[in-house]
């Protein structure tokens, strides 16, 4: 079925964007964007022309499973971002203190107060 072989796809995608979070290997975030944008808009397309009356139990199992595992990919993309937050916090925060800590004030003091 059309809409099964969609969410297959939509699956694999997210399958392969968590992996690569949680080991921290590198990839294409904007691609990996776009294919489950392009994804949600085959399933929204396909689903409009679904009879709901007529889903099988199995089908209705299948997107209740996909409604986890995007969850489960939101929870995860929001866990980066925050991370991602922190540490740019961090390292703002180490330059702010590296920039006051006396090692260019002394030698700038030094010629005003000897000029």
């Amino acid at each position: 079925m059309v809409l099964t072989q969609a969410i297959n796809r939509l699956e694999a995608v997210l399958a392969g964007e968590m992996n690569a979070l949680r080991s921290g290997a590198r990839f294409n975030l904007g691609e990996t964007s776009n294919r489950k944008n392009q994804s949600l808009l085959e399933l929204t397309r396909i689903a409009r022309g679904l009879d709901t009356a007529s889903v099988s139990g199995e089908l209705r199992t299948r997107l209740s499973t996909l409604r986890e595992r995007l969850d489960d990919n939101r929870r995860l993309l929001q866990l980066h971002m925050e991370a991602t937050d922190e540490v740019a916090g961090l390292i703002s925060r180490s330059m702010a203190e590296a920039e006051s800590d006396g090692t260019y004030g002394s030698s700038v003091r030094g010629v005003t107060a000897g000029g």
